[in-house]
């Protein structure tokens, strides 16, 4: 239990400062803006309490808020993404979720798995986010370019995350 919560609070520092050293400073036009924090949230174990998993993706989201001087739309974001992941894991479930131990990895659920549950949850957050950001209707279309661009750039940035820190299964 010890590793999970220093390979957890690891994880959790280290993307706050890759998110606000390096990819706060990559934008594109405003089109492309990736927000790989949300790996935080992706990658908390199944067994995850509800309250616990609301708490940290509201902390993870109030430092980003704090960091980027935004008032609060990341604590939003990432609270509504966390509420959500259960929902998805349901709607994606396969056999070997429940079994101890296993997360949700490309390791562990295989890489369509992953993929269609980071994208599904990076949608929600970057949709959330950005249209909350914006608070109008009136450019819905440019927006949703936005969201879709970001989705895309923040799950190649996850698949990546994930292929650098894929651990060989143990037998």
């Amino acid at each position: 239990m010890n590793r999970i919560l220093i390979s957890n609070a690891g994880r959790f520092f280290g993307l706050v400062l890759i998110q606000v050293l390096i990819l706060d400073n990559i934008n594109f036009g405003g089109f492309l803006v990736p927000y790989l924090y949300v790996y935080f949230i992706l990658r908390l174990p199944f067994e995850t309490r509800r309250w616990l998993l609301l708490f940290l993706a509201f902390a993870i989201g109030l430092t980003m808020d704090a960091f980027t001087g935004s008032s609060g739309i990341h604590a939003a974001a990432s609270v509504l993404m966390a509420f959500t992941r259960p929902f998805v894991i349901r709607i994606l479930s396969s056999r070997r979720e429940y079994e101890p131990g296993i997360f949700p990895s490309i390791r562990d659920l295989g890489f369509r798995w992953f993929l269609s549950y980071s994208a599904f949850l990076i949608f929600v957050h970057h949709c959330f986010l950005f249209y909350i950001e914006v608070f109008r209707l009136s450019g819905f279309f440019i927006t949703f370019r936005r969201v879709l661009l970001s989705v895309l750039f923040t799950l190649l940035l996850v698949a990546i995350s994930e292929f650098l820190f894929l651990k060989p299964k143990k037998n």
